[in-house]
């Protein structure tokens, strides 16, 4: 029995590796050796049209791989007879100019005849999110590519499968882990908050009623929650949403980490990394240094992209990254 469970461990340990060794660098190098380079025109064009391609394209990479893996089964449109992953209550708020931007992409390379239904939809999105970080001031860096897009896209499938602004450290660890992700992958992930906007209603509980004695977090800065409540009155317009990052919202920067030692992290998730002993270092480590964190981010990027990759039979090359082939 003893025998036949390592076995079984050993057989999941050569998945792994074989779905890591999938994904590499240069990977379309004699299939359409300027794929990068069309992507990133692709990328750049549609950030010149709105800043929202930034952040809209970095969650949705991070919500396609936590479901399932990186394969683009987020960018999955429902049909009558299936309900999307895009449509879960959690992809909701999903910025529809980052999927634009992946399929802006996927035309420009598909336009070249030696590269069209060459090139996945898993990689587009892989590329443009290393793409969209470099545009907004942050590291650039050899994006590992090689995965196949999925077969499948379900709303069911979404549930329960993606951190909530409300998590503790404990749950976001955990949830990290169960994609082979450190707690130190979890930290530098989360300074993808230095980008974008979130909606109101997904921190008023912190800001209002938090609990009897304590209508405030009382983690959150005081100036910071009043500035909050004159944002986001109660019962606001759902649509109303506010920066992230209070101080360079549009630069992707350590900024994040900053804003934790100041008691400004917007959802409970964010600034939990600071009240926990365990997290606490990784978030002053980084705040003081910003080549410390970007290396640190590469990394966890890196190994975010090689989550769940589809390869042979387990997926394909979608001619439409909306329409499943």
């Amino acid at each position: 029995m003893r025998n036949l469970s390592l076995l079984t461990l050993l057989f999941a340990l050569s998945l792994t590796r074989l779905s890591s060794a999938q994904v590499r660098q240069n990977y379309y190098s004699s299939i359409c050796p300027n794929v990068e380079s069309i992507v990133r025109n692709a990328v750049t064009a549609k950030f010149q049209q709105t800043f929202v391609t930034v952040p809209g394209t970095l969650r949705l990479f991070f919500h396609d791989c936590f479901v399932n893996g990186c394969d683009a089964s987020v960018i999955v449109a429902s049909t009558a007879n299936n309900k999307a992953e895009k449509d879960n209550p959690d992809n909701l708020s999903l910025a529809g100019d980052g999927f634009d931007t992946v399929i802006k992409a996927k035309a420009a390379v598909d336009a070249v005849a030696q590269c069209r239904n060459k090139v996945s939809c898993a990689d587009i999105l892989a590329m443009a999110a290393r793409d969209v970080i470099a545009l907004a001031g942050g590291p650039s860096y050899a994006v590992e590519l090689g995965r196949l897009d999925g077969l499948s896209s379900t709303a069911a499938s979404v549930t329960g499968k993606l951190p909530q602004p409300t998590f503790d450290v404990n749950q976001l660890t955990s949830m990290f882990a169960s994609h082979g992700l450190s707690q130190a992958d979890m930290v530098a992930l989360s300074a993808a908050h230095t980008l974008g906007f979130s909606h109101c209603n997904r921190f008023a509980n912190r800001i209002y009623n938090f609990k009897p004695g304590a209508p405030i977090d009382p983690t959150l800065n005081k100036t910071y929650a009043a500035q909050l409540q004159s944002m986001c009155p109660k019962n606001v317009a759902a649509d109303i949403a506010i920066n992230m990052d209070p101080f360079t919202p549009r630069t992707f920067d350590n900024q994040y980490y900053k804003n934790l030692q100041m008691r400004m992290g917007l959802f409970t998730s964010d600034q939990a990394l600071f009240e926990d002993s365990r997290t606490r270092p990784a978030v002053n480590a980084w705040a003081q240094s910003s080549d410390t964190f970007n290396k640190a981010f590469i990394a966890a990027m890196t190994r975010l992209g090689r989550v769940g990759v589809k390869t042979g039979s387990q997926g394909n090359i979608r001619r439409d990254c909306a329409v499943l082939n």
